[in-house]
């Protein structure tokens, strides 16, 4: 149903750590692309999905980080600790490989549940007919901004999900709105004869190795808004202070209050989540407990969030 994509940087994988249950129970299966050569925190993040009969996509081909050039040793924990039906070998379909490229990577990870990422590639119609001839049939994750269904077409058997970036990064945290449309994904996949649906969460797609200095702080909040159909759209919390990259926990303090105040207001959409719960706490105390730690509350409850829009949507 729900497959979040995350780049494996420490917070991203302690996200997933500590809600594995949650990620479980709701039926989410996380899509990990390891971006540090250090596995351990992976590893950990894989261990709680498994204690948690959970499920998990590994991206065995990374396109950034420290394994880009070579991810053999994913490949190999893979086989070594994590060889179950649980944890899939995730392959990344970029522009600049062939249909070769692709079979030959394919062929290496058959004793594992093979899911296909298509980010870029384009010879739909040629790897099709490969994967018809060789009797494979893998599920299909397609990354794009569009519906893309000329290329989608031709991948007629297996499961089929989209992922789209729904959060509109910016080069300042200034540059935000104080709301704006995420994704609709949620709401319609089911209609669009898609298995399921993605995103990048409250991170997004773009990639870069460690943050800037913090001028501004934002906290990003996502909620569903039923008077919009079901529409799901992103709260950007800002500081005011600007000036200097000095002092983030005062520039924190400020993003907080005007969190705080707009959960407090009687029309309030935002799901009151155990993320949400922390934050009160933090504004409550006036504790700061680092940017890392707010990014991990932010994607926890963008979790949250998709977990009880669906339970609702169930009952």
């Amino acid at each position: 149903m729900y497959f979040p994509y995350f780049r494996g940087k420490q917070y991203e994988l302690v996200t997933i750590r500590e809600n594995a249950e949650r990620l479980a129970q709701a039926g989410f299966t996380p899509i990990i692309e390891p971006v540090r050569d250090a596995l351990g925190g992976l590893d950990r993040a894989l261990a709680a999905v498994r204690a948690a009969q959970g499920r998990a996509i590994v991206i065995v081909n990374p396109r950034f980080g420290s394994l880009r050039e070579d991810g053999e040793a994913i490949s190999a924990l893979l086989r070594e600790r994590y060889a179950g039906a649980d944890v899939s070998a995730g392959i990344l379909l970029t522009e600049a490989m062939t249909v070769d490229d692709i079979v030959a990577i394919c062929g290496q990870h058959l004793q594992h549940q093979v899911s296909l990422v298509h980010a870029g590639f384009s010879h739909g119609r040629e790897l099709a007919t490969t994967f018809r001839d060789r009797g494979w049939t893998f599920a299909h994750f397609f990354v794009s901004t569009d519906d893309n269904l000329l290329y989608r077409r031709h991948f007629t058997t297996g499961t089929k999900v989209r992922i789209r970036d729904g959060f509109n990064k910016r080069r300042r945290n200034l540059d935000y709105p104080f709301v704006e449309k995420f994704s609709e994904l949620h709401a319609t996949f089911d209609h669009t004869g898609l298995n399921g649906f993605g995103d990048f969460l409250t991170v997004g797609d773009d990639y870069a190795e460690g943050g800037g200095p913090a001028y501004s702080v934002a906290i990003h909040l996502t909620f569903v808004d039923e008077g919009e159909d079901d529409a799901m759209f992103v709260y950007h919390f800002k500081s005011q202070q600007s000036d200097t990259p000095g002092d983030p926990g005062a520039k924190f303090a400020e993003a907080l209050q005007l969190l705080y105040e707009t959960i407090n207001q009687p029309d309030s959409r935002v799901y009151e989540t155990n993320a949400i719960a922390e934050f009160r706490s933090l504004h409550d105390r006036g504790h700061f407990p680092g940017l890392g730690y707010v990014k991990k509350l932010s994607m926890q409850h963008h979790i949250e969030t998709m977990a009880q829009y669906f339970a609702l949507r169930r009952s």
